[in-house]
């Protein structure tokens, strides 16, 4: 273990080092920034500003407007020629996993859950200089992370966690090895249970339970596992996990907090069964029909949806069996995304990149392939004033209040300066190294390369 030890901490010593060459004085941070002569892309609307000022004071925005803004010149403020660049929100991505991401599923199993940690905030740092400012983690070890983050410590998004993923026995978050099934009476925590990746529980009093204690660390949101998974090595994709009355337990419990479960599933059971014990959110969705598209346009439920197909981002799968399941899910993404367009649903967007941390750097180029389905305005709402609403759905457990994903007066200044015109070409997000000039996030700035 010392040798990768040892490679990850001269990596995070140069990341440290190379951040700092393009963040200004990071630790004497302006106490205002204005941004002059930029074309504003607000997160909700399809076309550019015109030639625009924004100032940002604090962590807000404080005031936009075409004419020019006043400041003291001679004050703490920095003063950013735009040169008629897009200024944008900071993208979110909804479906993330930081530490799941970090490392191969075989490095997780058995690695000091402090080697987990610092591979994690790598994840978390990279991510932040791709131009993601917030995140939802949904499911693995993050509670530490987000309080590093939040506390300065090391650099990252904002991050909404759930904590362990909840899953019956058998099901999509149970990581343990046959030879420890039939569990005994009282068996120690399994592996996936010890580093808080999947909870397993069985029966609404054992659900109720593990959705409290995840609440107790800090889950923004919970999330269960409703169905089979494709990287989960016991369930089919058809199956179906948990009943209505498991589901209502979690969402009871999650209530009494004043948050929502959101729940793992393809199929239109699980889908359905979800529904109908209150779950608020549908994560996957490809293998859903009509009838499970109309009801979640009734009920207004989330669909949080990827743009899963066969092509080089793809999460790498080891088995002929996860192979033959991950075709069934690349086979019915297309069919989602019309039902999602038809049934105006309300769609998230978010990679779920899995034991993979190199994929991690292809999260811009992942988002830019919605425009199989979308134009790319609408990719650009989607990934930032509509991932923003669904963020916005834990209420009070939300971690950071203010309004996010928009560029408006009174909303949380994290921003992204882009050379070039992202509505018009999709494909300068997939290039976040050279494309984004600017990152800021809180009002701080993280990178600045304006010449």
């Amino acid at each position: 273990m010392r040798r990768p030890f040892g490679r990850l901490l001269k990596a995070l010593f140069t990341a440290g080092c190379l951040t700092a060459a393009v963040v200004q004085a990071q630790d004497v941070q302006p106490t205002a920034v204005l941004f002059e002569n930029v074309r504003i892309f607000d997160g909700t609307g399809g076309t550019l500003s015109a030639p625009s000022n924004v100032l940002v004071r604090g962590n807000k925005i404080d005031k936009i407007s075409t004419k020019p803004i006043p400041v003291d010149r001679r004050a703490d403020t920095r003063i950013i020629d735009g040169g008629g660049r897009t200024l944008m929100p900071g993208l979110i991505d909804a479906h993330v996993h930081l530490a799941m991401a970090a490392a191969p599923m075989s490095v997780l199993m058995i690695a000091d859950i402090g080697y987990i940690n610092l591979l994690a905030g790598k994840v978390a740092g990279d991510m932040l200089m791709r131009g993601f400012t917030s995140v939802r983690d949904l499911s693995g070890p993050t509670f530490g992370l987000k309080r590093a983050i939040d506390e300065g410590l090391v650099n990252g998004p904002r991050i909404w966690p759930s904590g362990a993923m909840i899953s019956q026995s058998g099901g999509h978050g149970d990581f343990r090895m046959p030879y420890e099934v039939p569990a005994v009476r009282d068996a120690p925590l399994s592996r996936g249970e010890v580093i808080n990746g999947g909870m397993i529980a069985d029966g609404p009093d054992e659900v109720r339970k593990r959705v409290r204690e995840q609440l107790m660390l800090g889950a923004s949101q919970i999330k269960l596992a409703a169905g089979g998974g494709v990287s989960s090595h016991y369930d089919p994709i058809d199956v179906s996990q948990y009943t209505e009355a498991e589901f209502r337990a979690a969402v009871e419990a999650a209530e009494n907090w004043g948050t929502y479960v959101t729940v793992h599933a393809y199929t239109p059971r699980a889908i359905q069964t979800a529904i109908a014990g209150g779950v608020k959110c549908i994560e996957h969705g490809q293998l859903m029909d009509e009838a499970a598209a109309k009801l979640m346009a009734d009920r207004g439920i989330w669909l949080s949806l990827q743009p899963f197909v066969d092509n080089e981002f793809a999460n790498s799968i080891g088995t002929q069996e996860g192979r033959a399941k991950q075709m069934q899910v690349f086979a019915g993404t297309d069919n989602a995304y019309g039902l999602a367009k038809k049934y105006k649903l309300k769609t998230a967007w978010g990679t779920d990149i899995l034991f993979d941390p190199k994929m991690t750097n292809t999260q811009g180029a992942q988002l830019a392939t919605l425009v199989r389905w979308y134009t790319p305005a609408e990719v650009l709402q989607m990934a930032t004033g509509a991932n923003a609403e669904l963020l916005a759905l834990s209420g009070p457990r939300n971690p950071y209040p203010g309004k996010l994903g928009v560029v408006e007066e009174g909303a949380l200044a994290d921003l992204l300066l882009v050379e070039g015109d992202p509505t018009a070409s999709i494909q300068l997000i997939a290039d976040p190294a050279k494309n984004f000039v600017i990152i800021m996030k809180d009002g701080k700035l993280f990178k600045n390369i304006v010449r």
